[in-house]
């Protein structure tokens, strides 16, 4: 006897019982609206948890200085645009001096996509990973 492994698994059911219209999840019971906000908190805050991060920065150079932004903020170093169930991310970063920038970058790349599929099930198309300064920690 075989037996469907997509049919038995309990969470997939609750998925097909789902329907998404334009970044809405809908089910029997209701809808369920993730935010623009919430998306950009959750990147940021992923972000600030990274090894060789100092810490999120604004999004424009000031006469060419990095703002470090309070942990509060966390969000304005975030720039995410949505297409339907997809979410592109430019990330603006402060990283600690000495460090391999590159491999900074490519962990912040993998655990913001991890961490927004994990939270939301939304697909992430693209993270840019902007470095905006260097400090010392």
């Amino acid at each position: 006897m075989r037996r469907d492994k997509e049919a038995s698994s309990p969470g997939k059911a609750a998925d097909e019982a789902a329907r998404r219209e334009g970044g809405e999840m809908r089910t029997p019971l209701g809808s369920i609206r993730i935010s623009d906000d919430f998306l950009a908190e959750l990147a940021g805050f992923t972000c600030t948890q990274c090894y060789g991060v100092v810490g999120m920065a604004g999004q424009s150079l000031q006469e060419g200085v990095a703002q470090l932004l309070g942990r509060d903020s966390v969000k304005r170093g975030v720039k995410l645009k949505r297409k339907g169930e997809r979410v592109s991310f430019n990330l603006y970063v402060i990283v600690e001096a000495g460090i391999n920038i590159t491999e900074v970058a490519r962990n912040l790349i993998e655990q913001v996509e991890y961490n927004v599929k994990t939270a939301t099930g939304l697909a992430v198309e693209e993270v840019q990973v902007h470095i905006q300064g260097v400090r010392a920690h």
